[in-house]
């Protein structure tokens, strides 16, 4: 992709964040979202591995398919910390990471802790306040990202 792509890209990516945002978000309904998601996952027979976080970095709900494993949870966590860092998706990190050249290393940041790549996803409430981190693994990270937004498009839209 060239410059304007990745422009075209954050800027999709933003009005996504802006779109899929919740009036509350409880306990509860991470249960019910993660559980929601799983069936999704099982249903399409995928293997993904998913998680919910407070953004103190609380597990809320954490499910891993059979053909997931530690592994995909360190991604996870690495993409948890890049989105309660940055306040965007994970996937728009990336995508600006390509736009102005800049790396995690330039911020002074390990790719040990963040990783600039889809799968994570800012849980914002109607006020923009970021309350928790939606994160998977295990597909190839644009897939990562496209499995999230749908998911919450679907569940948003139940509601």
């Amino acid at each position: 992709m060239d410059k304007d792509e990745y422009i075209a890209l954050n800027k999709t990516i933003k009005e996504e964040e802006e779109r899929l945002r919740f009036v509350r978000f409880s306990n509860r309904d991470a249960l019910d979202l993660g559980n929601f998601l799983t069936e999704k996952v099982y249903k399409q027979e995928m293997d993904l591995a998913i998680c919910i976080r407070k953004m103190n970095g609380a597990i809320l709900f954490q499910h891993m398919t059979g053909g997931t494993c530690l592994n995909n949870q360190n991604w996870m966590n690495r993409k948890f910390n890049t989105v309660a860092l940055m306040e965007r998706s994970s996937y728009a990190a990336w995508a600006v990471s390509q736009i102005s050249g800049e790396t995690l290393a330039d911020h002074g940041l390990s790719e040990t802790d963040y990783k600039l790549c889809g799968g994570g996803f800012p849980i914002a409430l109607t006020s923009g306040e970021i309350v928790a981190v939606l994160t998977v693994s295990n597909l190839p990270h644009d897939k990562d990202h496209e499995f999230i937004v749908n998911g919450l498009k679907e569940w948003l839209s139940s509601k």
